[in-house]
């Protein structure tokens, strides 16, 4: 029998009346999701909406700020990363994250590949294959292949992005949250990276912050609009572009404000 399309074990990410405060301020309204696995969906909307907030709350990022409280439930792959019983390893282990400005590690190219990989792996396996395979994955094994002991930091921009995102594949996560991962790159390295980001969709359910519209139109297949710590629209992105529901998705996206 064929699952439902509505089955929430097709959902990677499954959020319900999800509620976050920094002190006094709320952040996040009631925010109840489903990302489909294996889809890539963008988050848009204009600074300070809750997008970034979002992405940081999935993978437990914000608790390390003392002042940040959540209420509600963000479920990865049917279970809550908030249960008492969910060590926090586990939610890394299964969440990887990749940010604004890639953040190599200041070591070799092939340590920064084995780095994840040597901390949440009980056996070493065959190292040379496992960065080979990082490598190639992120289209990057033939341009650094043979120098795989130089310092990771001096890549390029795009070529350091490419490895922060080879860097959590070896520990084989179901979801990739990528906080505007172009945004420090020029137009070459942003297309390279949505290359990229198309490449890995199927394999890996991936969830992308971004400002860039044009992007949001063309490296996502659904798209979520936020506006003011809330969810307005969530829906295919071609819909989304084309046809908002919203009186508010279509203000924003038309550019009259945000």
């Amino acid at each position: 029998m064929s699952k439902s399309p509505q089955s929430a074990v097709d959902f990677a990410i499954h959020t319900r009346a999800l509620n976050l405060w920094y002190g006094s301020f709320q952040a996040l309204f009631d925010v109840n999701l489903d990302i489909k696995q294996g889809m890539i969906t963008s988050l848009i909307g204009p600074s300070g909406c809750g997008k970034s907030t979002f992405l940081r709350s999935v993978n437990r990022i914000n608790e390390r700020l003392g002042y940040a409280r959540i209420e509600g439930a963000i479920e990865v792959m049917k279970r809550n990363v908030y249960d008492p019983e969910v060590e926090l390893i586990q939610v890394r282990k299964q969440v990887g994250m990749v940010f604004q400005r890639p953040n190599p590690l200041p070591i070799s190219i092939r340590d920064n590949i084995l780095f994840g990989h040597r901390l949440h792996s009980k056996s070493k396996g065959d190292e040379d294959d496992i960065v080979e395979e990082a490598l190639r994955k992120v289209l990057l094994w033939d341009k650094v292949k043979d120098r795989l002991k130089d310092k990771a930091t001096g890549l390029s921009l795009e070529e350091q992005q490419k490895l922060c995102i080879a860097r959590l594949l070896p520990v084989k996560p179901s979801v990739l949250l990528m906080d505007e991962p172009c945004s420090a790159l020029d137009p070459k390295g942003t297309e390279a990276v949505e290359e990229l980001i198309w490449e890995l969709r199927g394999e890996y359910t991936i969830l992308i912050v971004t400002h860039n519209m044009a992007q949001a139109r063309r490296a996502s297949e659904e798209c979520i609009f936020m506006l003011m710590g809330k969810v307005i629209e969530h829906s295919a992105t071609e819909e989304m572009f084309v046809t908002p529901a919203q009186a508010e998705t279509a203000d924003y996206i038309e550019g009259r404000y945000g």
